[in-house]
């Protein structure tokens, strides 16, 4: 049976297990000793609210879809008409090919072509490996081009913390700024979270959040082992930790009231996307990274339960 998210992949480590699918590199389910950590996406749908899929060659929005390279004025095309903005990368509906798979991980792999608003060459893949407790994503991409250009990567998955109801979970975001945004959804200034409803640094119930929540964070913070956020089920004393290495700087959290789960039910639900770039970099050159022809760059972001 042909899948709208592609062909599915398996790959599992101790009581970790993962469903991935070729198109746009979809994350499809996740779970650790059988608690789910991610909202699956099931057979014969395609992600809703780009849920877990992969942002590239860049995240998030880019502002009537025009920016500039090396002086040279590019037009993407505008994939979010009714903000008249170009949305999410150019791979959300691509197949990826399958380049390496074990039973622990499977490595995907597309190839960016030159096309209208996009003059590079680009190969990318992507890395998803299962591991005890959780799950390891690995990006890279490298220019095959003739023209150097800016990349920057991000993901986009909804979490969860088995049964729990996501309004009753506490989120814990590491980040000192957030990026204020107009009717677009699109940048104008970043703020300090201090005093403000954004600052949620010292966790905040996701019911709190539900519907009024779609911004992006700055200034992240990274401990120790890497996290930059966690979801908290306090009835169980789960605790699932977003992890990105020290270059990705930003994250986007997204609470919709409305998210469509399996029956036709709709539930509030919790996004919090790693990225490297904020929104409208392509405009802005906010963390992006810059690949002369032959260059390349990895780098990546992790989940784990505890």
């Amino acid at each position: 049976m042909i899948q709208p998210s592609g062909r599915a992949v398996a790959i599992r480590a101790g009581g970790t297990s993962a469903l991935v699918g070729t198109v746009a590199a979809v994350l499809r389910s996740l779970e650790v000793d059988g608690v789910a950590l991610t909202e699956p996406l099931p057979d014969g749908e395609a992600p809703r609210f780009a849920s877990g899929i992969v942002l590239s060659p860049w995240p998030n929005r880019v502002r009537d879809g025009r920016w500039t390279l090396d002086g040279a004025q590019q037009q993407l095309a505008i994939t979010e008409p009714a903000r008249g903005n170009a949305i999410h990368g150019l791979l959300r509906y691509a197949d990826y090919e399958i380049r390496a798979r074990s039973d622990e991980a499977v490595l995907l792999g597309a190839i960016i072509p030159p096309q209208a608003g996009w003059p590079a060459l680009l190969d990318t893949t992507v890395e998803y490996r299962a591991v005890p407790g959780g799950l390891d994503v690995r990006h890279a991409a490298t220019n095959f081009g003739r023209v150097a250009t800016p990349v920057a990567v991000g993901a986009h998955p909804f979490l969860r913390l088995g049964e729990a109801p996501v309004e009753d979970l506490v989120v814990t975001v590491h980040a000192e700024g957030y990026l204020e945004s107009d009717e677009r959804m699109l940048p104008v200034a970043e703020r300090d979270v201090a005093g403000t409803a954004f600052d949620l640094r010292g966790g905040v119930r996701v019911g709190e959040l539900v519907g009024r929540l779609d911004t992006a964070f700055s200034r992240v913070r990274h401990g120790d082992d890497g996290e930059v956020a966690r979801l908290e089920d306090p009835a169980s004393g789960r605790r699932l930790s977003l992890r990105q290495d020290a270059d990705w700087r930003y994250l986007q959290v997204f609470a919709p009231a409305a998210f469509p789960r399996a029956g036709g039910r709709e539930r509030p639900a919790l996004a919090i996307e790693p990225m490297t770039a904020p929104p409208d970099a392509l405009r802005s050159g906010e963390g992006l990274v810059r690949l002369e022809p032959g260059a390349s760059w990895s780098g990546g972001w992790s989940l784990r339960l505890s």
